[in-house]
């Protein structure tokens, strides 16, 4: 068992970070469900990365230098694997319901893919150089990626791949300990009313994603985490503003 839950500790940071402490590539079965239960954590953890960087630099450059700084490690230390899973779910928006699936898992963004995913890109830079405080930004990446996990736990999937042993293997059980361990860290850091917020912002987004589609997939699950992440980003702006 503890060998299970470390494997898909490893698994979780290998597939949402280019971190090279834990390249593992074996998505065998018993340890992917064990994955999905940390995405949260790794999530906290790579923005507590970007929020040591922002303490270690602030002073040291410019305020509008240093949220280009933390903007460019963010998509650096993911790999812009949810960045991928955007622009392909835009570009399934931009063809028939039938066609969706198919243009989603071309290897080649289309144009409004490209074109979606610049615009999202300055919006979410301009929203992390507004930000200027970014002790939160364990919290924003925790509670997108808390999503991800709510999709995964709560509704149809489609499509092959990874993400459909993770689904398969995570379990209830696993999903309430995630849950639990998700709220204790809002509790403690009273950032409870940030964590609600996101999963409004994701239920919202999973009944889109639905009504079109029936299900969800994993180029989905990047779109989501994507798009609450640009959502908590401002709702902390009209927060402090």
């Amino acid at each position: 068992m503890l060998q299970k839950i470390a494997s898909g500790f490893a698994l979780a940071f290998s597939m949402l970070s280019i971190i090279p402490f834990f390249k593992v590539h074996n998505f065998y079965k018993g340890i992917n469900g064990y994955a999905v239960l940390f995405y949260p954590l790794v999530g906290f953890i790579l923005g507590l990365l970007l929020w040591g960087v922002a303490v270690l630099l602030e002073g040291s450059v410019p305020a509008f230098h240093l949220g280009v700084i933390l903007f460019g490690l963010w998509v650096l230390l993911t790999g812009a694997l949810h960045l991928d899973g955007f622009a392909d779910s835009v570009d399934g928006f931009f063809v028939s319901k039938e066609r969706a699936l198919e243009v989603m898992k071309d290897a080649h963004n289309g144009g409004m893919g490209m074109l979606f995913s610049t615009t999202f890109l300055l919006l979410k830079a301009s929203s992390l150089v507004a930000l200027g405080e970014y002790a939160l930004l364990p919290f924003v990446l925790m509670f997108s990626r808390f999503g991800a996990v709510l999709q995964i736990y709560l509704y149809p999937y489609i499509g092959g791949g990874i993400a459909a042993l993770a689904k398969e293997e995570f379990s209830k059980a696993m999903f309430f300990i995630t849950l639990l361990y998700v709220v204790l860290f809002a509790l403690f850091f009273e950032t409870l009313w940030l964590f609600a917020l996101g999963i409004v912002f994701v239920l919202f987004v999973s009944i889109l994603l639905l009504r079109r589609y029936n299900g969800l997939s994993g180029d989905m699950y990047g779109f989501s985490i994507e798009l609450v992440e640009l959502l908590l980003l401002n709702a902390l702006i009209i927060g402090a503003a």
